[in-house]
């Protein structure tokens, strides 16, 4: 991986935070998958609930976005920082790498990596918000992996609101997932990624439809296992079991029902959250 810590990274130790930032609250499966896969680590999230979503802005829009979300979790003295968000990874992933100089991994390379390992018959499924989608950025990911890969991908834009809405098995949920998927099983896929943070809790709606055999590949839970490697190469990964690690929720706005919705996404009750500006 050979990331490198610059001069004006040396304040940092293993007790510094881990800064995670999505468009919203979709990010808050990810920052699951990284407590379950790191549970020592200090915790600092950022949802830009008053921008979302991205996947409808311009490149630069969502490029600047991220730098001011950066420049804010890196005041708060963060390690490292995960782009829990498809659109900002796949848009503005390699501008932020070139600003800044702390490890910072997005969510499309390790999920491509692990589908890449996982596939046994050269066929991939990807889902993801029409943006995603559009973007490509997942096909080339893994055509860089392996060019002999085929890539089948689909738009499930529905899914996002009915996640939202708590319509999580829902007769409406499955029937439109059937519909969304069906291509995808027609196509022969043993292994789907799941493209977006909302879809891991559409986990069994979804692999319902495609089948026992298809292999889902939650991105969360595969950049939470690559956050720990990083951590490990760089030296920064959090030992200390004796004290309680920190969790600390930023929205740039603050949604009705959030701490409902944001809880039933992180999976335990969020205590708190504070509305911050980026201005």
């Amino acid at each position: 991986m050979g990331f490198s810590l610059s001069n004006s990274s040396q304040k940092l130790s293993s007790d510094s935070p881990i800064g995670i930032f999505d468009s919203g609250i979709g990010g808050l499966t990810v920052v699951r998958q990284l407590i379950s896969e790191l549970p020592n680590e200090n915790l600092i999230y950022l949802g830009d609930s008053a921008r979302v979503p991205y996947g409808s802005k311009s490149s630069k829009a969502v490029i600047q976005f991220s730098i001011q979300i950066s420049n804010f979790l890196l005041k708060q003295n963060v390690k490292i920082i995960v782009v829990a968000c498809n659109t900002a990874s796949a848009k503005a992933l390699s501008i932020l790498k070139e600003k800044f100089q702390i490890p910072i991994i997005g969510v499309i390379e390790p999920a491509a990596k692990k589908a890449v390992e996982t596939t046994k018959n050269g066929k991939i499924g990807v889902i993801g918000t029409t943006g995603t989608i559009l973007s490509q950025a997942y096909f080339r990911e893994i055509q860089d992996l392996n060019p002999k890969i085929e890539v089948f991908s689909k738009a499930c834009p529905l899914f996002v609101p009915f996640v939202e809405e708590g319509w999580i098995e829902e007769e409406a949920t499955s029937l439109v997932a059937k519909k969304y998927l069906a291509e995808l099983v027609d196509a022969g896929i043993d292994t789907l990624i799941l493209g977006c943070t909302h879809y891991p809790l559409l986990k069994k709606v979804i692999q319902k439809e495609v089948g026992s055999s298809v292999i889902l590949i939650d991105s969360g839970h595969e950049t939470a296992i690559f956050a720990a490697k990083v951590l490990k190469e760089t030296n920064l990964l959090n030992f200390e079991k004796n004290v309680k690690p920190s969790q600390k929720y930023f929205l740039t706005d603050l949604p009705l029902k959030f701490t409902e919705v944001g809880s039933n996404f992180l999976g335990s009750k969020i205590e708190s959250v504070e509305q911050v500006s980026l201005d």
